[in-house]
């Protein structure tokens, strides 16, 4: 589309946003519910875990989404959601073989592999359970002119022929990913287990609070479900002692490899959690890695092209955790789809603590399911681990992060030990996108952090629940922020109103709190005139 096409489109919508506002809600276009999940239910009995529920994108509603159907325009979802669209839509199945002008006869030639995403383990009073999870595929032979293309297509502003050898080389690695073919309804095969005696302790690379040498475990798992309609498999399954010990009878984590029988790429570790202790669940981009994801020309090309690399020191604050915070579980949480993930996982295990990962299934496929897929994850470990405290960390420039964070607070009292964000916008001004603090307006300060740089983080308490450094101002307005030409509310006195020692300068009434949610979205949609030009 040219660019003053564009322009004109946007500047449009904005002004039909500014003229029709109103205080009643905009209906879903053409009033069609996303998709339900279809995550595999467990049979084993996760008590005192409560169940989760299959359909949780019945209960999930976006008042962005509505606004944005309503427009009646082309305008990008993710300019209001903070979910970049270049990962949405990936293609699946038929589409990739007629990407690919590949028959059904030359996918049967093909070998299968197995994303096996590291799981976490429970224990519950039937014994250690594995919450086995990943894809099954196959991965076609794609020619280096059709990754060329295919690769393209991701790029913005540039293109796989001026790009650096290495960058060229990821930036195919990564689309070939991408264009893999699901394999339905299909069994997974046998799945071996073994003590991961190989891995480091606190401290080391591969550790993460986990033993040096897990003394048993040695078995052969059986997944109770056949894949679902993506490819995707995800259930609990019991496995045997054998040398394990209890979950009741240690603080620390054991781990076992697990190796997917038959297939040429199917290994990961699962981590044997035991009820009480503390859990780093984390976020990646941004906050563990520089992607910039609020800028889509660069984030695309820290994403898909250019090495990863870590954010300033923050490897260095994870293994002092890890060192100083014995028995700690660190769990990776990033809503990327499947297919892109494995780069993230090697990424982790180079830099970070070893630690069990959550992506998003390939049945969260458009925006408002990726908007619920984090909680969802979220819920599905604090469940798991009713007894464990939590320690949240995430930047601000996702607005599912900034909404679900302060609710488990909320939704699950006692759990949540820490909140740590890194405020995106106050370090790096290509983040243009508004942020909304009004979760936090009841949560303790000792709680949460607001930050700038991985120093922040140190000289905390966190084992005893001190979380907050202060001597780094939060300025919150319990609110909008981050809005431009100095729209919003003024921040408070540092850290007043969280306190709870003076006055919230954040808006109070319904008609005030719609204008400011109103002018979040101008904002983010000028925000997006201004990438996309």
């Amino acid at each position: 589309m040219p660019s003053i096409t564009r322009q004109a489109l946007l500047e449009a919508s904005l002004f039909s946003l500014l003229a029709s506002a109103s205080p009643a809600p905009t209906a879903r276009a053409n009033n069609v519910a996303p998709r339900d999940p279809a995550i595999t239910p467990s049979p084993v009995e996760r008590n005192p875990s409560r169940v989760v529920g299959r359909n949780i994108l019945d209960d999930v509603t976006s008042d962005i989404g509505n606004i944005l159907s309503g427009l009646g325009s082309d305008l990008p979802s993710w300019v209001a959601s903070g979910v970049p669209n270049y990962f949405q839509g990936f293609p699946t199945g038929d589409s990739v073989k007629s990407s690919l002008g590949i028959d059904d006869a030359q996918v049967a030639a093909l070998p299968t592999n197995v994303l096996n995403v590291d799981p976490y383990a429970n224990w519950t009073e039937s014994g250690w359970n594995v919450r086995f999870h990943g894809n099954v595929y196959k991965q076609p032979n794609t020619s280096v002119e059709d990754l060329n293309k295919l690769a393209d297509v991701f790029l913005v502003n540039t293109s796989i022929a001026d790009l650096p050898e290495n960058q060229a080389n990821q930036a195919r690695n990564v689309t070939a990913e991408i264009f893999v073919i699901q394999q339905d309804n299909v069994a997974v095969n046998t799945i071996h287990l073994e003590p991961a005696s190989g891995q480091g302790g606190d401290g080391q690379p591969g550790g993460g609070g986990g033993l040096t040498n897990t003394p048993g475990g040695t078995q052969d798992v059986t997944l109770p479900y056949n894949t679902t309609f993506e490819g995707d498999f995800d259930a609990f399954v019991p496995i045997k002692s054998n040398g394990l010990i209890a979950g009741n009878e240690t603080s620390d984590i054991q781990r076992l490899n697990t190796y997917v029988e038959g297939a040429s790429i199917g290994n990961g570790t699962a981590y044997l959690v035991p009820p009480t202790g503390l859990t780093v669940v984390s976020d990646i981009d941004d906050i563990l890695r520089i992607t910039k994801i609020y800028e889509p020309a660069q984030g695309l090309l820290n994403s898909f092209a250019r090495p990863f690399t870590a954010w300033e020191n923050m490897p260095e604050i994870y293994a002092n955790w890890s060192a100083s915070l014995p028995h700690m579980h660190f769990h990776y949480l990033t809503t990327l789809p499947e297919q892109v993930t494995r780069n993230y996982m090697e990424f982790i295990y180079a830099n970070y603590p070893g630690g069990s990962f959550d992506t998003r299934p390939l049945n969260f496929s458009d925006v408002s399911a990726t908007l619920s897929i984090r909680k969802f994850l979220l819920q599905k470990v604090f469940e798991t681990f009713p007894e464990r405290k939590f320690i949240l960390v995430a930047d601000t420039s996702n607005s599912d992060v900034m909404k679900d964070y302060p609710l488990m607070a909320t939704e699950f009292p006692g759990q949540v030990q820490c909140i740590f964000l890194r405020n995106t916008s106050g370090t790096d001004p290509g983040d243009k996108f508004p942020y909304d603090t009004s979760g936090f307006k009841d949560l303790n300060q000792s709680m949460y952090m607001f930050f700038l740089h991985p120093d922040d983080l140190t000289n905390l308490d966190i084992a005893n629940g001190q979380c907050y450094n202060q001597s780094i101002p939060q300025n919150l307005t319990f609110g909008y922020q981050g809005l431009p030409l100095g729209l919003g509310s003024d921040p408070t006195a540092i850290n007043g109103s969280a306190n709870h020692t003076g006055a919230a300068a954040g808006l109070s009434t319904k008609e005030t709190a719609s204008a400011q949610s109103l002018m979040a979205l101008v904002a983010a949609l000028f925000a997006a005139t201004f990438m996309f030009l």
